[in-house]
């Protein structure tokens, strides 16, 4: 803002104005000793010093004490320190009314009053005849309001209405000033205190244009009103547009939200409540302390909630730019304080894609850190917490389509919608937000592994801001270096494609030599309840099935390979998955405490589970591959692997039984016993039903689900550009795999768990029927009829039972047909299980 000097502008007053020369000087002469008296209560300005800064309306000197300026030689001739008053020595008003009316006095007397209290007004200092509005309280009255300014109404009309004009600026003025320094406070942050360091530059601007006005009214006689006019109308238009921009800043700050947002504080998110449990907060005892915080909060930002700040305050700088584009002036104000105000968010953010540095004290940031989520967490238990929680973004927003929720994400505005703080994204970076986030965490995972991450030295010293076409080129380069880096050390480094193969040879059976080698060393101790087996000897036997089958890569990583027991049934766990409604948000009151009483006596109820059904093998790695193979995608290696293991047992139980039945008690004709005769055949071909389906649903699985989604995966990674990307498609993988193996459909679930149930409970009879067998073929016909009954009557059972959830197969031809093209392949299988009915 550029002040016009008076003593630049061509042309002036015409010295005669129509009169004699003589009355010209008469006139000029009284207009210069009205000033004088005016400005100077005790005499001349050259006999006067200007150190007690005494009021206007007749404050003695005995108050010089309680001045705001200590008399001093130096301030003589200062044109601004004769107005600044003490804010202990408010004048009184006292005499104001006394005050001779103006309508008496000459119009160009008026002129020289009205124009001396003008230039105390626009300092925000109240004038003689230009004084505070009737209901002006500083105690009650908000100063981001400003001061309103009256005029005398025995002012000439002729000047009121000039004057009128320029009392607006009075009043932008000191409510600007009050921002200033109101906004100043530490506790703001960067962002505000850019923005008031901004504003108080144009101020400056804006003091030095008056005392530029202050020294025409002293030395020429020829400045007027119109004059004065002329000179501060541009300024007028421009503090208004800052005035308008503090409004809405002040006023943002949501008092409303109070109920809202003790609300939201009332129920601790997870962070919360682990910081509060690592520091033994509790009880009455952590809400005091709560209470304590939010009081101090409450003297800040004039409410419990979130001050405006940070992204917020770009966010509202930028909505009023784009609202006045069609104003040159306001565009290029407001776009000057956008600049100045985001270069210290600009500068965090540049510090935190080069380097993974996040330097936030006053949370303005968009990205959010979690400290309690350290690398100690994946070291004693490898989760992907480190990834998905420790840095966020305040908003809640993830880079995945699904809009779950997030804890910690404070309530939105209730005025304009927008959240508050930080969470506030600029609508320049709204685009961009989840690139800022990712470059940073992947430099925080290249750190974390001792690697140094320098900031690059030729774009350092480069001024960008969030309006330049290079700040978004110079986040592309930091997100591209980043992820390259952190691909490279994942891939190169730390052999994560080996890593996976060895999963998919271990957990998809593609080695099945060791796990036939391992069913076979360890059939005694899985036939074990799963509590009395030895989880030590099982792993024994592992180690030295792996050992035995090991070779290449799988050398390398058959340490890493642990048995470990479930505490739940396959089926059981997967019900409980698919079955949301039954796992979260269940019904409160009588009939959930009902239900929940009924699940824990049939869990009392059921039998202890077998050690096989409870096996599964556990996979270890080390940071950072933890982030790629973490706790949630072993989860799903361990439910497939799960899956194989059962119908592999299954399958080795149904062979064994079709071995045994190819001995002479199974063979040997029976003319003498026609029953005998016909239960045997009955049991061989359901024996061969059982197994012709076990073995048409392990070979779709393992070759038509598992092989083919393994090399779409493997082509996939070969390509992969982004670590982003590398995750996702891997979990991608997982879940195809899951959802074409039926686990993720209850229905077809439902039918299948207890269809390869009875296929499993039937070939744990081989042995009794093998003993039947042998004892019918060696007794009497007497006592054979008599067992005969009962054994035809389990095959009978055995027979109903399978047939009955046969309907699994009308399932699998409904979800082809409708939802899952890829299980049409299955149909044409079970197809001829089914024809032998």
């Amino acid at each position: 803002m550029d002040p016009y000097t008076p003593r630049t502008r061509p042309g002036g007053r015409k010295k005669t104005l129509g009169l004699s020369a003589k009355e010209y000087t008469k006139i000029t002469g009284t207009i210069a000793s009205v000033r004088r008296q005016n400005r100077l209560p005790g005499g001349d300005i050259d006999d006067e010093p200007a150190s007690s800064h005494i009021s206007r309306e007749g404050h003695s000197r005995d108050q010089e004490n309680e001045s705001s300026f200590i008399a001093e030689t130096s301030f003589v001739r200062a044109p601004l320190n004769s107005r600044v008053v003490s804010t202990g020595n408010v004048p009184k008003k006292k005499g104001k009314e006394k005050l001779e009316p103006l309508d008496r006095v000459p119009l160009e007397i008026q002129e020289a009053m009205i124009l001396e209290d003008l230039l105390y007004v626009l300092m925000g200092i109240e004038g003689t005849y230009v004084t505070f509005h009737p209901d002006y309280s500083p105690e009650d009255d908000d100063p981001l309001q400003g001061i309103r300014f009256v005029v005398s109404p025995s002012l000439d009309s002729s000047l009121r209405d000039l004057v009128e004009r320029v009392l607006p600026l009075g009043m932008y003025y000191t409510a600007v000033f009050a921002f200033v320094e109101h906004r100043s406070h530490l506790d703001y942050g960067l962002v505000n205190h850019a923005l008031c360091a901004a504003i108080r530059d144009m101020l400056k601007d804006y003091q030095t244009l008056l005392s530029q006005l202050e020294h025409a009214f002293n030395t020429s006689p020829q400045f007027s009103l119109q004059k004065l006019w002329f000179y501060v109308h541009p300024t007028i238009h421009t503090l208004s547009l800052i005035y308008h921009l503090i409004l809405e800043l002040a006023t943002a700050d949501d008092p409303a939200a109070d109920g809202s947002s003790s609300s939201s504080s009332s129920s601790d998110d997870e962070e919360e409540a682990a910081r509060n449990e690592a520091l033994g907060l509790g009880g009455a005892k952590l809400k005091a302390v709560l209470s304590e915080i939010n009081k101090k909060d409450t003297d800040v930002t004039g409410s419990s909630g979130i001050s405006v700040k940070g992204g917020e305050v770009l966010t509202i700088i930028y909505e009023r730019m784009q609202n006045m584009s069609g104003d040159p002036t306001a565009n290029m104000l407001y776009g000057t304080l956008l600049k100045a105000a985001g270069k210290p968010y600009v500068s965090m953010l540049r510090m935190w894609v080069t380097t993974g540095k996040l330097l936030d004290p006053h949370e303005e940031l968009l990205v959010k850190e979690s400290k309690f989520i350290d690398r100690g967490i994946i070291e004693m238990d490898y989760t992907d917490e480190y990834w998905e929680r420790r840095y966020t973004l305040r908003d809640g927003s993830t880079s995945s389509s699904s809009k779950r929720h997030q804890a910690g994400v404070p309530p939105p505005r209730s005025v304009g919608g927008r959240l508050p703080g930080g969470a506030c994204v600029p609508p320049l970076l709204e685009s961009w937000k989840h690139k800022i986030l990712l470059a940073g965490k992947y430099l925080n995972v290249i750190r974390e592994c001792g690697m140094e991450v320098s900031r690059d030295k030729g774009t350092e010293d480069e001024d960008l801001s969030m309006d330049d076409e290079k700040f978004y080129r110079f986040i592309e380069d930091a997100y591209s270096h980043a992820n390259k880096t952190l691909l490279e050390l994942l891939l190169k480094d730390q052999q994560l494609i080996p890593r996976l193969r060895s999963l998919k040879r271990y957990f998809f059976l593609s080695q099945a030599s060791f796990l036939t080698h391992l069913l076979d060393l360890s059939a005694t101790e899985l036939r074990k309840a799963s509590k009395s087996a030895s989880i030590v000897k099982l792993q024994s036997l592992l180690d030295l099935a792996l050992n035995a089958d090991a070779h290449g890569e799988d050398l390398l990583f058959r340490e890493d390979v642990k048995v470990t027991m479930s505490e739940t049934g396959l089926y059981d766990f997967l019900l409980k998955v698919v079955n949301v409604s039954g796992v979260i948000g269940g019904e409160e009151g009588g009939d959930g405490e009902a239900k929940q009483a009924q699940e824990e006596q049939k869990k009392e109820e059921k039998k202890a589970m077998l050690a096989i059904d409870a096996l599964t093998l556990d996979y270890t790695v080390k940071f950072p591959l933890s982030l790629v193979i973490s706790r949630k995608t072993i989860l799903r290696y361990q439910l497939l692997f799960r899956f194989l293991l059962h119908l592999k047992h299954v399958e080795q139980s149904l062979s064994s039984m079709w071995i045994e039945q190819k001995t002479s008690a199974w063979r040997s004709p029976m003319p003498n016993h026609p029953e005998f005769a016909t239960w045997r055949l009955r049991v061989c071909l359901l024996r061969s039903r059982m197994l012709a389906f076990v073995q048409q649903i392990l070979a779709f699985s393992t070759f038509e689900v598992l092989e083919p989604n393994w090399r779409a995966l493997e082509a996939k990674l070969e390509k992969v550009t982004t670590v982003d990307q590398l995750l996702r498609d891997h979990v991608d993988f997982l879940d195809t795999c899951l959802k074409e193996c039926m686990l993720t459909s209850e229905k077809l679930l439902k039918a299948y768990s207890k269809l390869i149930v009875t296929c499993s409970t039937f070939g744990l009879y081989n042995s009794s029927l093998t003993k039947s067998a042998s004892h019918a073929a060696a007794g009497g016909s007497a006592a054979e009829d008599t067992g005969m009954a009962k054994r035809s009557d389990v095959l009978s059972k055995f027979e109903t039972n399978f047939n009955h959830w046969l309907i699994h197969l009308d399932c699998v031809q409904f979800y082809a047909s409708s939802e899952n093209v890829s299980l049409l392949p299955l149909v044409v299988r079970l197809n001829s299980v089914k024809a032998t009915v």
